[in-house]
């Protein structure tokens, strides 16, 4: 006997659906002020698919408990998104019933205890005449009673006016990096992002990244670096073969790391310039990996040297270092710029970009997680290696292929 269309159509709809009502699924949670200890009624709720350009899919108003619910109408990587005096708050979407609480805050133009913890000015390399620079913020809010600092001027920087910005991103606290448009603020030069500086998430901050180009035919570069905030440590990082000279007024003190020279001020004011000047050509990934073949050949002279106090580069036994606490994020930013070369490789045109831009901040999240464990000593020399060559094979791939698609 055969089945008729009708009845076989129908059946087949009907496991469809079935098949769909049983991948949706409700999301439930509280909205919570912690500004104000209570819950945020009237704030709107809504659901993004991330995989599809961050397209709301859902979207509801908290009641008068700061309660909300909604669908999850699939199986799609989401978020749910909570806005508070139009600033926004993020969460991942919720499986298996968790809940889905989200701390929102009242927000103000300026907040006191807003501060810039580190200002890590990476001159990443000299090449055709032009210097590139990638410079990376690490601003804390420790604001009493919590609040959020967001306005279109929330976090105001400046760059020499020589300046060509080629890429900016900030990254909420224990959030993943979000690509953003540079607003000019007034002087040239200047610029601010509109972007929200959430309290801090335990000692996790908000990140901020510059990455511009300056005029460099004449084989040197003289910054006057400012902040327009308190900073507590401003670095400077740049490759080996290349030279750094403080200028009058300006105190620096030599802070190699992993023997790349780095120098450091501390306490920088706003509106007071530190000068320093750059000289020479460099790279920091290619000597980074000339370094590792003179390491690999002269291991055992560098470990009878640094067994001694004050021996080799070593710091003297039982000495403890006073930039210890800063170790793990200059680290971090060092392998950022270790993977600049390859951020504007991977640049592509606005109608293709998109891929290569999510896959360059995932591989920038990972790598700095990655360092992060290896200093924490959460994974071993040999784990810390495997992960390293897998992150460099990935790397590669990407690079090879958006080759392929720039030809095409």
């Amino acid at each position: 006997m055969k089945m008729s269309k009708i009845v076989f159509r129908s059946i087949a709809l009907s496991l469809l659906l079935a098949g769909a009502w049983a991948q949706a699924a409700p999301i439930t949670g509280t909205v919570t002020n912690k500004t104000t200890g209570k819950p945020a009624a009237g704030d709107a709720v809504v659901l993004v698919d991330v995989q599809a350009s961050m397209s709301e899919v859902a979207r509801t108003t908290t009641d008068s408990g700061g309660h909300y619910k909604l669908t999850k109408p699939g199986q799609s990587s989401y978020l749910v998104r909570a806005t508070h005096q139009g600033a926004t708050y993020f969460i991942g979407a919720p499986e298996g019933g968790a809940a889905g609480d989200i701390s929102v805050y009242d927000v103000a133009a300026k907040v006191d205890g807003v501060i810039i913890d580190e200002d890590v000015v990476g001159i990443v390399e000299t090449v055709n005449g032009q210097l590139r620079v990638v410079e990376r913020y690490v601003v804390h809010n420790s604001s009493m009673p919590p609040r959020t600092q967001w306005s279109p001027r929330s976090f105001e920087i400046v760059l020499p006016e020589e300046a060509a910005v080629d890429g900016a991103s900030a990254q909420r606290p224990g959030g993943l990096p979000t690509s953003l448009k540079l607003d000019p603020a007034g002087a040239k030069g200047h610029y601010s992002f509109n972007f929200p500086i959430q309290p801090d998430d335990g000692e996790k901050g908000t990140h901020f990244q510059i990455e511009y180009m300056l005029p460099y035919s004449s084989g040197k570069f003289v910054f006057h670096h400012q902040v327009m905030m308190p900073a507590r440590t401003v670095w400077v990082m740049l490759p080996r073969s290349m030279s750094f000279a403080a200028g009058a007024g300006s105190e620096f003190i030599s802070a190699p790391q992993e023997g790349i020279p780095t120098y450091v001020a501390k306490n920088s004011t706003p509106g007071k310039a530190l000068e320093f000047t750059v000289s020479g050509t460099g790279s920091i990934p290619r000597d980074e990996q000339q370094a590792q073949g003179q390491q690999a050949g002269s291991g055992q002279e560098a470990g009878a040297s640094g067994s001694q106090p004050g021996g080799g580069m070593a710091n003297p036994i039982n000495t403890p270092d006073p930039l210890s606490k800063y170790k793990g994020w200059i680290l971090s930013v060092l392998a950022i710029l270790l993977a600049a070369g390859a951020a504007f490789m991977l640049r592509s045109p606005a109608t293709g970009g998109t891929r290569s831009a999510m896959l360059l901040d995932a591989l920038k999240e990972e790598i700095f997680a990655l360092e992060s464990d290896k200093i924490g000593g959460k994974i071993s020399a040999a784990e810390y290696a495997d992960l390293k060559a897998a992150l460099d094979t990935v790397l590669k791939r990407a690079l090879k292929r958006q080759g392929t698609g720039n030809r095409e």
